[in-house]
């Protein structure tokens, strides 16, 4: 039986759909508009999808869960804001509705290093970097 076009084409919406709602929150969550991190049903009554049929059309859609978009993109922002020497560690995993200890596991399962690490080993990249140009 040949699957209608029109199917793999709703797939794609909703997967698009969710992952610019997906933005829009964790966006909200660092600018404080957001106190809580939502959960995949939440983002399904924003869609108007059972967050099953979430679930499984963007695992379909794109061969990964909603949790690696999710997880993936709070990696990029929390690396990102781990950048800026003045802001506390403990106030990044609070801004993003973290614990600390709970963010520092978080951060470490998926980058293989503490969130301290990460932030010393990207400062200390830079300044050999700076030591290359001054050469």
């Amino acid at each position: 039986m040949k699957i209608p076009k029109k199917f793999f084409a709703r797939q794609h919406e909703i997967a698009a759909d969710f992952l610019k709602e997906l933005d829009k929150h964790l966006d909200d969550v660092v600018s404080g508009r957001a106190t809580e991190m939502f959960e995949v049903r939440d983002f399904a009554e924003l869609i108007h999808v059972h967050p099953t049929h979430l679930s499984n059309t963007i695992k379909s859609a794109t061969g990964h869960s909603p949790c690696f978009f999710f997880e993936e993109r709070l990696m990029e922002i929390s690396k990102s804001m781990l950048q800026n020497v003045s802001m506390p560690i403990a106030e990044i995993a609070r801004t993003l509705t973290y614990d600390p200890s709970n963010f520092t596991k978080f951060f470490k399962h998926f980058s293989g290093q503490t969130p301290k690490q990460y932030r010393e080993a990207y400062f200390q990249s830079l300044s050999q970097k700076a030591e290359v140009v001054t050469i």
